[in-house]
C-alpha cells in the first residue's frame, strides 16, 4: 500500500480548516493492510478530537446492512424476492397510489399489483420520504409516522400507519428513495419474532466483531460519540442536538428502529461489514452470504428507463450506476461520481445523509470508509451550505485511488 496517512489527512483537513466540516474518520483497506486518518473534532466546544473509536450516526449506510439480513433469510428459504410483503404485513394488501405527487392525499388510484420483497430491496415499492414532497404528502407522513429515525410510534403501529398512506408511484414502476428499507427491517423482525436490533446483532454484528454498531450507544460509551454538527443561516458550523429525524437522546423505551438510517457505527466496524463485498460474502473465516447471493445483491436490477429517470434531491441518481439489492453498483467507471461510489465495474456502495460514505471494489479488493457528522436542511443544500463534506469525500477518494 502506497497511500500515506498524511495524504489522507491533508485531503480532508483543508475542508475542516475552512470551517465546512467539523471532523471525519477515514480509512483505506486492501489485503496488504490498512491506512487510517482522523481529522478535526468530535466535540468542537470541548476540543475533543475525532479518534479511531469515535462513534457516528451512519444514516443510510444502515440500508445495506438491513438488506444483507434480508438476503440471509432468502438463503434460508424464509422469503423470496417475488413474495408479496402482505404475506407478513396484511396491512399492505390493498394499497392506493397518488394521482399526482403534490395533489390531495385522498386523490388516489388502486395499486396495479402487490408490493414485493424485491420492490423494497430496490426502492421500487412506491414508498417515499415525506420530506421529498412538501405539501399534503409530507404532512400526512409527519402525522402518521413521527421522526424518520427516532419515532414514538411502535413498530406494528408504524407499519399499519405507513400502509394507510398512498404510494408515490405504482409498485415496480420506478426508483423512489424512501421508507422501503425501514419497512423491510420491521418485516425481518416479524419473520424472526425478535426486535431488528437483536436480529442484526445475532446475524451480522457479533459474528463480524462489530462491537460498536447498533441502534443505540450504551451509556458507558457515549463519551466516544461525535456530536452532530449543522450550519446556521450564514453557513457557520453549529452543534445540532436534535433534528426532525431524531431526538437528542433516544428514550430507553422507544421500540421503533429505522433499518434504513438508524444505526451508529465506527470506521473499523463498518470496514468489517464492507469486506463482505470483496470476500465473496465472507470476512476471513466468517461467512455471511453465499457467493451467488452476493452476486445477486450486487447486480443492477433497474431498467434503463428507471435508471435514467431516478432522482435524489433533484439530481440524477444513476447516470453511471445501477442499483442492486440495497447497494449502488458501478456500471461505467469513467462517468461514475465518487459521491455514490467510483471504482472498477461492480464496485458497490451507498452513502449516508450525515456525511458517511463507503465503497468496496471487488476487482482490486479495496474498501474505503469515511464517517462524519454533517447535517443540513434541504433549503440549505439549495444555497450550497453544507456541501463541504462532499468535497472532503471526493478529495479522500482521489487520494485513495491515485495510481
Amino acid at each position: 500500500m502506497t497511500v500515506q496517512p498524511e495524504a489522507i489527512h491533508s485531503a480532508i483537513d483543508s475542508v475542516v480548516r475552512a470551517g465546512e466540516l467539523a471532523g471525519a474518520s477515514a480509512l483505506i483497506w486492501t489485503p496488504e493492510g490498512v491506512v487510517c486518518s482522523r481529522v478535526g473534532w468530535r466535540d468542537l466546544d470541548a476540543r475533543l478530537p475525532v479518534e479511531g473509536d469515535t462513534i457516528f450516526r451512519i444514516g443510510s449506510m444502515s440500508k445495506p446492512i438491513t438488506s444483507v439480513a434480508a438476503l440471509m433469510l432468502l438463503e434460508e428459504g424464509r422469503l423470496a424476492l417475488d413474495d408479496p410483503i402482505a404475506r407478513w404485513a396484511p396491512e399492505f394488501s390493498r394499497m392506493r397510489v397518488l394521482s399526482a405527487p403534490a395533489g390531495p392525499i385522498d386523490d388516489t388510484l388502486p395499486a396495479d399489483r402487490p408490493i414485493t420483497v424485491d420492490d423494497l430491496l430496490t426502492h421500487r415499492s412506491g414508498l417515499t420520504y415525506g420530506a421529498f414532497h412538501p405539501g399534503p404528502l409530507e404532512q400526512a407522513h409527519d402525522r402518521a409516522l413521527g421522526g424518520d429515525i427516532d419515532s414514538s410510534v411502535a413498530p406494528d403501529d408504524w407499519i399499519a400507519a405507513l400502509a394507510t398512506l398512498p404510494l408515490i408511484d405504482q409498485p415496480g414502476a420506478a426508483f423512489h428513495y424512501g421508507h422501503s428499507t425501514d419497512l423491510l427491517g420491521l418485516l425481518i423482525a416479524r419473520i424472526e419474532n425478535a426486535p431488528l436490533g437483536e436480529v442484526l446483532a445475532r446475524r451480522i454484528f457479533r459474528p463480524l466483531g462489530m462491537t460498536d454498531t447498533g441502534f443505540i450507544v450504551p451509556r458507558e460509551q457515549r463519551k466516544r460519540r461525535s456530536k452532530m454538527f449543522g450550519f446556521d443561516d450564514a453557513g457557520a458550523l453549529v452543534e445540532r442536538t436534535a433534528v426532525k429525524a431524531f431526538v437528542a437522546e433516544r428514550p430507553h423505551d422507544m421500540t421503533f428502529v429505522s433499518g434504513g438510517q438508524g444505526l451508529w457505527s465506527t470506521v473499523d466496524d463498518y470496514l468489517a461489514f464492507a469486506r463482505l463485498f470483496v470476500g465473496d460474502g465472507a470476512v476471513d473465516d466468517v461467512r455471511v452470504l453465499r457467493p451467488d447471493t452476493l452476486a445477486l445483491m450486487t447486480t443492477n436490477r433497474l431498467t434503463d428507463v428507471q435508471r435514467a429517470n431516478a432522482r435524489l434531491l433533484g439530481l440524477p441518481t444513476f447516470t453511471a450506476h445501477g442499483f442492486g439489492l440495497g447497494v449502488a453498483v458501478v456500471l461505467d467507471p469513467e462517468r461514475a461520481s465518487p459521491i455514490r461510489c467510483r471504482g472498477h465495474v461492480g464496485t458497490v456502495g451507498w452513502p449516508g445523509a450525515y456525511g458517511g460514505w463507503w465503497q468496496a471494489d471487488p476487482v482490486d479488493r479495496s474498501v474505503l470508509v469515511f464517517l462524519a457528522h454533517n447535517s443540513f436542511e434541504l433549503d440549505q443544500l439549495a444555497q450550497g451550505i453544507g456541501l463541504g463534506v462532499y468535497s472532503a469525500i471526493t478529495r479522500f477518494h482521489a487520494v485513495a485511488t491515485a495510481q
